[in-house]
């Protein structure tokens, strides 16, 4: 599992021929050098020895190539040393393992193989007689039912080795005991079996919780990723609502006005519809700040100033998407537009020990204490902002908001680096390191 390659083609449901002998390649070493360290070691740690099982795995994850492939090539360092037998008892058990992997009823049940022959079979007959409760339960009445011939197939195989042993031999084939007992040796061979039982579904199960693992991450990445689609749905909507009020006032009273909005508009929703990203270069969320502002100064004029004052290496650095504008509509429409003589909204941005500093204040009216403290749990703009941070950031963001009534609201945002691989283009006509508009 350090390996990604291998990670990839091992916990795979499905597999090309290609990925098939990959796999069979990778056992082969791994299997195959149990078999090697037993027969150099002169049989002083036979239990290390894992070839027929590591056959048996191979055909049941990867089928027939890859069970026969496996079984012949763990087979080869017994062959050196005269276990001539080797060869078709570990292509027998890849044989047997890859049956095991067409008998899935589904190829994820391969994933669920438990060595337990008592509780599969308590499970397989108590299923039975649930089997007219639905689909569900004729599920796991199949996969009961594949775990009891898994079982099955593994004791057969334990019962090819002992009759290879029994007919040959240990000249011929490696056994796990140099002698057996005379008299029964059914109690023996019934702890062979469930060793072998253990040793098969030991490794998958431990790669099927490696698994549940990975696709846990998954799912939760897709959680995520839907859970930003739906905020970022959610503040689009809000702004163009606010934007069509707008217009709709401006109709009557100044038609070119109006008519300018419209324009500036159709910018701001040409770009919103190329922008299908979660993340974006500040550059290009302070050139949509610039259009929706061109609206804004249509409907307030002289009386609303705009100042920026961000750094240049700042403008390269990934933001989320429409993180600015739900912050900066508030100021306007919380801030500055009950005020008769305006005022000014000033955006900041600056890159301090890696970390990124947004920080947007206005010298509005200002937020009473009151609704300061559940202003994250009130309206959608601020509140989305910050939740969209929180997914993608989790803990390693700060954003706060300040306000005092009469002198205005400050808020800050502070999220970590993101690389970007490309880079945004210079901004003309400066040569400083800041950016200063108003």
């Amino acid at each position: 599992m350090r390996f990604g390659r291998i990670e990839k083609i091992l916990l795979r449901d499905e597999r090309t021929v290609t990925e098939r002998l990959q796999l069979a390649f990778i056992f082969s070493i791994v299997f195959g050098a149990t078999a090697e360290i037993r027969i150099l070691s002169h049989d002083q740690y036979p239990a290390i020895d894992l070839a027929l099982e590591g056959a048996q795995i191979a055909g049941m994850l990867g089928g027939y190539v890859s069970g026969l492939v496996t079984g012949i090539c763990v087979s080869i360092p017994g062959m050196f040393y005269g276990r001539y037998m080797s060869m078709p008892l570990f292509a027998a058990a890849g044989i047997l393992g890859a049956v095991m992997h067409d008998l899935a009823p589904q190829k994820e049940d391969i994933w669920y193989f438990s060595p337990f022959v008592d509780l599969n079979l308590w499970r397989l007959f108590k299923q039975v007689l649930r089997l007219g409760r639905g689909a569900f339960q004729r599920r796991l009445v199949e996969r009961a039912a594949f775990n009891v011939a898994c079982n099955a197939i593994v004791v057969l195989t334990e019962v090819l080795r002992w009759g290879v042993r029994l007919e040959f031999k240990e000249r011929y084939a490696f056994f796990l005991f140099g002698n057996v007992p005379a008299g029964n040796p059914l109690p023996l061979f019934a702890a062979c079996a469930a060793t072998t039982l253990f040793t098969v579904s030991l490794p998958i199960r431990i790669w099927s919780s490696y698994r549940a693992e990975k696709q846990l991450e998954m799912d939760r990445v897709r959680l995520s990723e839907a859970q930003l689609a739906a905020l970022t749905n959610q503040i689009n909507p809000h702004f163009l609502f606010n934007t069509l009020n707008s217009i709709s006032t401006l109709i009557r009273i100044d038609p070119e006005r109006a008519r300018s909005m419209i324009y500036k508009l159709s910018s701001i929703l040409r770009r919103l519809l190329r922008k299908t990203e979660t993340l974006a270069v500040l550059r290009d969320e302070v050139l949509f700040i610039d259009d929706y502002l061109a609206i804004e100064l249509v409907r307030f004029g002289d009386k609303l100033c705009f100042q920026k004052q961000i750094e240049e290496k700042a403008l390269n650095r990934l933001v989320p998407t429409m993180i600015l504008q739900p912050i900066i509509e508030n100021s306007i429409k919380h801030g500055l537009a009950n005020k008769v003589e305006g005022g000014t909204i000033s955006l900041k941005a600056w890159i301090d020990d890696t970390r990124l500093f947004i920080v947007i204040e206005d010298d509005g009216s200002g937020i009473p204490e009151s609704k300061l403290h559940t202003l994250f749990e009130r309206g959608i703009g601020v509140s989305n902002v910050k939740e969209r941070l929180r997914v993608l950031f989790g803990q390693s963001y700060r954003m706060t908001v300040r306000s005092e009534l009469g002198v205005g609201t400050r808020t800050v945002i502070e999220i970590p680096e993101l690389e970007v691989e490309r880079r945004a283009e210079t901004v003309t006509g400066t040569d400083s390191n800041l950016i200063k508009n108003r």
